[in-house]
């Protein structure tokens, strides 16, 4: 059930003010634990210290791929263990939709991705003229391309009106400094050109069902959810009815104007895109 929204949320200063107060954390990962590059340090240590309070920590991201391979990547980060119990991922639960897509399928993503598909009957072609059904994940190569550089492929698709599924929502995300384009930006432009499109990560409901599952949690009023992302972390848990600690330091940091601690100014960014948080900080410590 969606919650009402509210007037303005309260600033903290540490997540342990308010994390007693909660049975498990739902916590975004890219742009809140780590920046793509570097693990935040304060966020390890405050997601450590709500587990040791007897907090379930399921780290809950868009990423399109399956749980092992971002604990790996959190792990070559040097992001601890003991920080979380749990991860869901945008993959985990788009491999139900890959499964029921009719093939054959086309990828549009890096070879880093192709991890989604293991263990699933699914046959995938290098000709877009052939395929049935479009899986995005990302750019092919998001260092150097955007999404216009897929008219012609989004084109060719809109032609023989095939269904998209995308694994990621998300439309940027930061890598270090630069913002890098997401499968999310591919969908967009799909949509846009009148093409369908699924999904069901953040802010979608199957992801926040599998979080439940793994934090062994139903009442939605002892979670918490941490996030950066207005249309898919806060959104997510806006329409999942869990309380909110939005991070207001992460991808949009510049949507706050030149009064980013104002509980009021934040309370009426939120407003504006009909969402709300309990709470906010410029970064999770």
């Amino acid at each position: 059930m969606q919650k009402a929204p509210l007037a303005a949320p309260r600033r903290i200063g540490e997540l342990s003010e308010i994390a007693g107060g909660y049975d498990a954390i739902f916590c975004d990962i890219w742009g809140v634990v780590h920046d793509g590059l570097v693990k935040h340090v304060a966020a390890e240590r405050a997601l450590t210290a709500a587990r040791a309070g007897g907090a379930r920590v399921v780290l809950i991201t868009n990423a399109p791929r399956q749980a092992p391979g971002v604990m790996a990547q959190l792990d070559s980060f040097g992001f601890s263990r003991e920080a979380y119990d749990a991860i869901v991922t945008s993959g985990d639960v788009t491999r139900a939709l890959i499964g029921r897509a009719e093939g054959p399928l086309f990828h549009i993503g890096p070879a880093r991705d192709v991890d989604l598909f293991e263990g699933l009957d699914v046959e995938r072609v290098s000709d877009p003229a052939t395929a049935k059904s479009v899986i995005t994940t990302g750019l092919f190569d998001d260092e150097n391309e955007t999404p216009d550089d897929y008219r012609d492929l989004i084109a060719a698709f809109r032609q023989n009106d095939l269904p998209m599924i995308c694994a990621n929502p998300d439309i940027v995300v930061h890598r270090g400094e630069r913002l890098i384009y997401c499968g999310g930006a591919i969908a967009k432009a799909y949509e846009e050109a009148g093409g369908t499109v699924s999904m069901a990560g953040k802010p979608y409901p199957p992801i926040y069902v599998e979080a439940h599952r793994l934090a062994g949690t139903s009442d939605q009023s002892r979670i918490l959810a941490i996030g950066d992302g207005l249309a898919t972390d806060i959104k997510g848990a806006n329409d999942a009815g869990l309380d909110v600690l939005l991070i207001t330091g992460g991808i949009h940091g510049k949507d706050f104007g030149d009064r980013p601690e104002d509980p009021a100014e934040v309370g009426k960014v939120l407003a504006a895109k009909g969402l709300s948080a309990e709470y906010f900080m410029a970064a999770l410590g």
